[in-house]
């Protein structure tokens, strides 16, 4: 007996119905379709069999990356509310049910996102200059070195909380839209979300954003598909 494999609409972005062709690219195992109801259409990759891509971590982890560059390259053709991995639909006909009930708030989304691009804002911890405690320092004055050292410690961090709060005060008072994510191994992100005409102007502000976190390295990476604001 064969084994059995689940075919479902397996999606990656929606993006606005244009008569202007689309370049759909290869999908992860198969080629790429749309499924267009009114004005709203999604890009589907219809034949593919989802179990097969967990058979291995080296499988799973190459199907993530062709998912993420499948939605860069639409993005670079169209404003695009890219998906999940793993995202999938059932059947064409809950696809397109899907795709009824949600157009009027997806249109309207992606109205406010064409031309826009999501820029990481990164914040890397300086490290704090340890001062070391003199060998010859002994008993009492040696535990009390150490314990000026770790409030020192604290003080270093306890400014940079204050910086990274700065920060977003200041990001809220831009036209900016943006998201703040959870830090990861001290690792500081915010989510910008701009007008990709605009990069050199983000750029420039990130000079001002650095001396308002003398504590932190800023830096802003290339723009992306919205990720964190669909």
């Amino acid at each position: 007996m064969g084994v059995f494999r689940l075919f479902v609409m397996y999606t990656y972005t929606f993006l606005a119905f244009s008569p202007d062709r689309i370049v759909l690219p290869t999908g992860i195992t198969g080629s790429l379709e749309l499924v267009r109801i009114n004005q709203i259409a999604a890009v589907v990759e219809p034949d593919l069999a989802f179990e097969t891509l967990q058979a291995s971590d080296e499988r799973l982890i190459q199907a993530v990356l062709i998912h993420d560059r499948i939605i860069r390259d639409l993005f670079n053709q169209t404003a695009v509310l890219p998906l999940r991995f793993g995202t999938r639909f059932v059947s064409r006909e809950k696809l397109i049910e899907h795709l009824e009930i949600h157009e009027a708030a997806y249109l309207k989304k992606l109205i406010q996102l064409t031309g826009k691009a999501e820029y990481p804002l990164k914040l890397i911890p300086v490290a704090q200059p340890e001062p070391s405690i003199d060998a010859t320092v002994k008993g009492r004055d040696y535990f009390l070195a150490k314990k000026q050292r770790i409030q020192t410690q604290a003080d270093w961090q306890q400014q940079q909380q204050m910086e990274r709060s700065c920060l977003a005060q200041v990001l809220a008072q831009t036209d900016l839209f943006f998201q703040e994510a959870e830090p990861n191994e001290g690792i500081e992100r915010f989510y910008l979300l701009s007008d990709r005409q605009n990069e050199d102007l983000l750029l420039k502000s990130l000079e001002s954003w650095q001396s308002v976190c003398p504590h932190w390295e800023l830096s802003i990476g290339e723009g992306l598909p919205p990720y964190h604001f669909v």
